[in-house]
């Protein structure tokens, strides 16, 4: 009797409790200023996710945000929000938590992710993490684990049908939220759903925030029944400006705005920070039956189209062709990116320790990025290390070229400044077989990297170079206190054994375009000034500084033949190359009869006079301004963009000659995509590094003129620069210097003390 009389009143909870689509409760006690910030950021994260509220919901809770009329406000907001919320969570004092299924339909789509919000009422205070758990769910099982969370509370071993294993689900609980609930007694989460079929389907979900808070009767479960959505199969066709196939990349929304697939737990080779995903000619993709607004981008050098495609077949096949408004590797300029990661950062870390070499060069075609350099560095350096060679990866389909090389980053010298070892035939530093036992001095790993041949660098140059104001070139000492170009400024005065023991310099280029540009060039500009010849090249720190696209910094290397990836580290050493942000383009710059790169970059002249300098210059901006990117500072990102040089509300940019720094004649070039030729007439009185540029979007390399022989001390104020910076990254770096590296590290500092006092002495005009 009284089991008959237990199992009713079982039946009787779960009939009361079961959850059904309802209005959720409006929660009249709101902290108003820590509501509406938790608010602004799940707006963002929604928007991060590809599932972001409508238009005119977005409006009007940026409207709420805004005014003063707070009790009303958070009633309305949660009037707006709850409509997207599939479930409602109370948490009651003594940390019971209940469920109830919220206003949002509950329709998912099959193979793919669906983004839902949870409203959470937490009365208890509780700061602990809020869990989504499903005996449906598959991972749960295929991870090995043995109990659901609700019958780990009723001691309960699940014996699932695989044909109940048909869900997956996950918290959201990454940037620019919190793994952990505020203890707000209101706030909204975000869950992802996934469905493995199509049709009706019955999923059990239950929320916990830790062992023993399930409510009792079952209360902490919700039976919701699902709307799979069929999804159908859609053929790319995908060709280039020749239609050639090709891979392009997609960006795929709906009438909703919703992005597809779901950025939701992507893998390689979609990234989950990626908004676009990348698709080869002939290559598939599931969509539900509906309307989609399909763009297509090829990299910087491409126009971005957009296509209306509508799903209404199980299998249809579409059409989407590249469109260039310009190419330089018909010129012989073939583009390359030498900083670029596949493992940490944004990447996966664990379990696949990265991705792998054919998800990075997927990235390189989508972007129409010709040279690859894939820096292995101290996140999973052990497992990324076997895809070293010594030579291109065989991914490599030509004229798309991947090569492995290494970053110290993250150990060995670091800590004085990021190095590029491009072009190494051994990777690992004598000693060791991993990442652990390298130089603390920059100036000892480049005098092994320099001996085998490689080509080398600071990475993202500005950082620790910080300065206030946005003068070229700027007279304030920087803090020397980051992982830049650091210690370049004593490395710059070094030349060390080459692979055939001649001396070669140390260092043979900077890097730009990932770091605010005053930053990167005052350093550089300083050091021509004396008369060193380093040269920059660009990048991107793909996936760290920026995440966005691989090649949003370039070198773009002018070679006679066929492209090849150790003459194009060659061509970044002689200085045959300009940087850029794809955008716009400094095309064959030359100085008199000297070309850029060639004859050692150098101009003689017996005595001063006027010398033509010409280039073919191309840049396209959109007609319409982007008023927030251009009036930003420029110390936020992107920081190398044509955008910022453009003038006023025209298209057009202008084009500076400049000489030691400083530049001496400009025109107006008009950014429609039209290459067109550029000279300036410059007068040349003293030994003298040109150069040509669009600041901030793309530089050319120096040409060297020397005046009757003469060797360029262009300014007394930036050899006392140099000097100065010499000893405070000295009183920056010493910390970090083993001990068996002390005496080198002040030899190597000393030296530069000299050289620089050297010229100084040499300098005769400020």
């Amino acid at each position: 009797m009284k089991i008959c009389l237990v199992s009713t009143l079982i039946a009787s909870a779960l009939l009361t409790f079961r959850a059904a689509a309802a209005d959720l409760p409006v929660v009249s006690t709101v902290d108003w200023q820590p509501f509406s910030a938790q608010v602004s950021r799940l707006i963002e994260a929604m928007d991060y996710l590809g599932a972001p509220f409508a238009a005119e919901e977005k409006s009007n809770l940026r409207a709420l945000l805004e005014s003063n009329d707070t009790p009303r406000g958070a009633q309305k907001m949660q009037a707006i929000l709850d409509r997207h919320c599939l479930f409602g969570v109370q948490i009651n004092p003594e940390m019971r938590v209940k469920v109830a299924q919220g206003q949002a339909k509950p329709e998912l789509v099959e193979q793919g992710w669906r983004v839902f919000l949870v409203k959470i009422q937490n009365d208890s205070g509780t700061g602990s993490e809020l869990r989504a758990v499903s005996p449906n769910a598959m991972s749960l099982f295929q991870s090995g684990s043995s109990k659901t969370a609700s019958d780990a509370a009723f001691g309960k071993e699940p014996k699932p049908n695989p044909n109940d294993l048909w869900l997956d689900l996950q918290m959201f609980n990454g940037q620019p939220l919190k793994k952990e609930l505020s203890g707000l007694p209101l706030e909204y989460r975000v869950v992802q759903l996934y469905s493995r079929d199509a049709g009706k389907r019955e999923g059990k979900i239950s929320f916990n925030v830790g062992q023993g808070t399930q409510d009792i009767g079952f209360r902490n479960e919700a039976d919701v029944l699902f709307d799979c959505i069929p999804a159908r199969e859609l053929v790319l066709r995908v060709l280039d400006e020749n239609d050639q196939p090709t891979t392009a990349a997609f960006l795929i929304r709906d009438a909703q705005k919703r992005i597809y697939p779901s950025i939701a737990k992507r893998l390689a080779p979609d990234f989950a920070f990626h908004q676009q995903i990348y698709r080869s000619d002939g290559e598939t993709l599931k969509l539900p039956d509906g309307a989609y607004t399909i763009s297509l981008s090829r990299g910087p050098e491409s126009l971005s189209k957009e296509y209306q495609v509508t799903i209404s077949k199980p299998r249809q096949t579409e059409t989407f062709k590249a469109e260039r408004w310009i190419d330089p590797s018909k010129f012989g300029w073939w583009s390359g990116d030498h900083h670029i990661h596949a493992a940490g950062c944004a990447h996966y870390v664990k379990p696949t320790e990265g991705v792998h070499a054919e998800d990075m060069i997927r990235q390189c075609v989508g972007e129409d990025l010709k040279i690859g350099a894939n820096l292995t560095w101290g996140p999973c350096f052990d497992y990324q290390k076997q895809f070293f060679c010594g030579a291109v990866d065989k991914v490599s389909k030509y004229p798309y070229l991947l090569r492995y090389d290494i970053e110290v980053s993250g150990f060995g010298s670091h800590e004085s400044g990021h190095l590029c070892l491009l072009r190494l035939k051994e990777q690992i530093y004598p000693g060791g077989d991993s990442k652990d036992h390298w130089p603390k001095l920059c100036l000892n790993t480049l005098r092994w990297a320099q001996k085998q041949g490689a080509v080398c660098g600071p990475a993202h140059s500005g950082w620790g170079l910080e300065v206030p104001g946005d003068e070229l070139p700027n007279y304030n000492v920087p803090p020397f206190s980051g992982i830049g170009a650091n210690e370049y400024i004593v490395d710059v005065t070094h030349e060390v054994p080459g692979p055939e023991g001649k001396p070669v310099p140390a260092v043979d280029f900077l890097s730009m375009g990932d770091t605010p540009y005053v930053w990167e060039l005052n350093i550089w500009y300083h050091t021509l000034n004396v008369g060193f010849r380093t040269r920059i090249s660009g990048e991107t720190d793909f996936p760290c500084i920026y995440g966005e696209k691989v090649g949003l910094g370039r070198s773009y290397v002018k070679l006679d033949g066929k492209l090849d990836y150790d003459k194009w580290c060659e061509g970044i050493q002689n200085g045959r190359n300009y940087v850029s942000d794809g955008k716009s383009h400094l095309m064959d710059f030359a100085l008199g009869e000297v070309r850029l790169g060639e004859e050692n970059s150098e101009l003689k002249l017996s005595q001063p006079g006027k010398v033509r300098a010409t280039a073919r210059v191309a840049a396209m901006l959109p007609e319409v301004a982007n008023t927030r990117l251009k009036n930003s500072r420029y110390d936020t990102k992107p920081y190398w963009d044509v955008e910022r040089a453009r003038v006023n509300e025209t298209r057009q940019v202008p084009v500076e000659l400049i000489v030691n720094g400083h530049p001496v004649a400009k025109k107006m070039l008009e950014a429609d995509g039209k290459i067109q030729e550029v000279s300036f007439d410059v007068p040349i009185e003293r030994s003298s590094w040109v150069a040509m540029r669009i600041l901030p979007s793309s530089h050319t390399n120096p040409i060297f003129v020397f005046v009757d022989g003469k060797p360029i001390r262009a300014s007394r104020r930036s050899a006392e620069w140099c000097l100065k910076g010499v000893d405070k990254c000295q009183s920056q770096k010493r910390r970090f210097m083993k001990e068996d590296e002390k005496a080198d590290f002040a030899a190597a500092y000393d030296h530069a003390r000299a050289t620089y006092r050297k010229l100084l002495a040499e300098c005769t005009v400020d």
